[in-house]
């Protein structure tokens, strides 16, 4: 083992660790409930090796020094997986617009993944949106920003650039980008309903005699139904172009983080 592993390079080898451990634990799929803790902190031991060996280890002394790079790794790691995360949860927000018309707003479960009441329809669609990840190998492409993040932040840099202007600008912009591609998921669905409501009140006000509060619910949920049925291709494209925000995003906050 001594032979296979210089002890000089122990402390990079709890840096890399540390930066893959902090990584899953914001990371979508990987940090969810339901995946034993014992498979993430195996799971990144292993990555955390196969690295050892890729990248360029630099001489880590064990000083005080090195608690200030522990502490920048676990920064890297759960920034860039909050942003991943940040992105995907658009599929939530919008799930919330829709559940708010449909009436299901009242009706929110409990996400198995991360413990917090979720929309009805938006978990429907989360689930699909992560099936749809798996399917394409998207989370091959997540791991793959781990290995990245080395080229453009070097495990020797002692800090995050905080106060740098463009990273808060970029966070901020990333943000409103979730919310509108969220918009633009939910409007098909939305937009059907706000027209059922118009009718509805042109019926209220012509024929008082009908009870639109009995007969809209299930009108709103039918009408609900059958657009997510016809706009399920267009919900298909934006979670493509979704995903490719989610790692242009993770690459240019890690470009940033790294003073690029």
């Amino acid at each position: 083992m001594l032979d296979i592993i210089n002890l000089s390079t122990v402390p990079a080898f709890l840096l890399i660790f540390m930066r893959v451990t902090a990584f899953f634990v914001t990371l979508p799929i990987f940090s969810y409930r339901n995946v034993p803790s014992q498979h993430k902190v195996g799971f990144s031991f292993f990555l955390t090796w196969i690295m050892y060996f890729t990248i360029d280890i630099p001489v880590v002394l064990l000083n005080e020094t090195f608690y200030l790079l522990i502490i920048k790794e676990a920064l890297v790691g759960l920034m860039v997986g909050f942003i991943a995360y940040l992105i995907i949860s658009a599929i939530q927000v919008a799930g919330g617009f829709i559940d708010f018309q449909m009436g299901f707003a009242i009706a929110n479960v409990i996400d198995p993944q991360t413990g917090a009441q979720s929309p009805l329809i938006g978990q429907y669609l989360y689930t699909f949106t992560l099936l749809f990840l798996l399917a394409v190998n998207g989370h091959h492409l997540l791991i793959d920003g781990v290995f990245y993040s080395y080229e453009v932040i070097p495990m020797e840099q002692l800090y995050v650039p905080f106060s740098n202007p463009d990273m808060m600008d970029y966070v901020l912009q990333t943000f409103n980008k979730m919310f509108v591609i969220a918009f633009q998921m939910a409007i098909p669905i939305v937009g059907c309903l706000f027209l059922v409501d118009v009718a509805l009140g042109i019926i209220a006000r012509t024929v008082p005699q009908l009870n639109v509060f009995v007969v809209g619910l299930p009108l709103k949920i039918l009408v609900s139904f059958i657009v997510i049925f016809i706009s399920f291709g267009m919900f298909t494209m934006l979670v493509h172009q979704l995903f490719e925000l989610m790692l242009v995003s993770m690459r240019s906050l890690m470009q940033l983080m790294g003073g690029a």
